[in-house]
């Protein structure tokens, strides 16, 4: 996934109200940028870090910033959740996670479950179709140990449940962890975050539900996924 343009270079001053951050920019002013990521952030939001921003000439737009990366633990990490499912699509189709290959169509936002609409759809004839839900991963505890999540997400055990009632159906089912970092080897449940989360994601795997995780090179230029992690429930 290309950046459409060079991203700005800066530092973090503050994130505030969920949405919003303060960087100082190298040039030394200060401006507000769009913080695309209503999670916790643990570990990449400290005042301090040094940031990338990219920059809107939408007229249409209250904030011209967006916040895309961040630097912590001496690794550049992707900011933004939403990317991830972006990431995924592109890998799918250009065939680098080579458990979901031979699919002959591909579907976003498909409506399942009770009020859900699942991230990817893979479909072909002659085989069930593949549901999968993707997550995005920013969060290393422990040299090159990521986990997920950095807060409680009931939304997240829910999925796992939609899945798990998918294979019961007959259907194949997917957690996919994309790691927006390189620096990790391992992908585990955080279970003294959400331990709901981390029992029904263990129990959702025993039910038939496949759990992939993927780390990504990321850079001021890219993010870009490129190998399988080790899963460790």
């Amino acid at each position: 996934m290309q950046f459409p343009s060079e991203l700005i270079p800066g530092r973090l001053v503050k994130r505030y109200k969920r949405f919003f951050a303060d960087v100082e920019l190298d040039t030394g002013e200060v401006v507000t940028a769009h913080c695309a990521n209503t999670g916790a952030m643990t570990g990449i939001k400290e005042p301090g870090l040094p940031v990338w921003l990219s920059r809107s000439d939408n007229p249409k737009r209250k904030l011209k910033y967006t916040w895309e990366l961040v630097e912590a633990e001496g690794t550049l990490i992707g900011a933004l959740p939403n990317l991830a499912n972006a990431l995924a699509e592109e890998a799918v189709n250009a065939g680098l996670i080579t458990e979901l290959t031979g699919y002959d169509s591909l579907r976003r936002e498909v409506k399942y479950g009770e009020n859900s609409r699942i991230d990817l759809l893979l479909e072909s004839d002659g085989r069930p179709p593949c549901w999968v839900e993707v997550k995005n991963v920013h969060w290393q505890r422990g040299p090159g140990i990521a986990e997920f999540p950095d807060g409680v997400t009931l939304r997240g055990a829910k999925h796992l449940v939609e899945l798990a009632n998918q294979v019961a159906a007959g259907e194949r089912a997917v957690q996919l962890f994309i790691v927006q970092r390189s620096d990790c080897d391992v992908l585990r449940p955080a279970e003294d975050i959400d331990p709901v989360y981390a029992r029904t994601l263990r129990e959702s795997a025993a039910a038939g539900v496949e759990v992939l995780a993927y780390a990504c090179d990321v850079s001021p230029k890219s993010v870009t996924i490129t190998r399988p992690m080790r899963v460790e429930l």
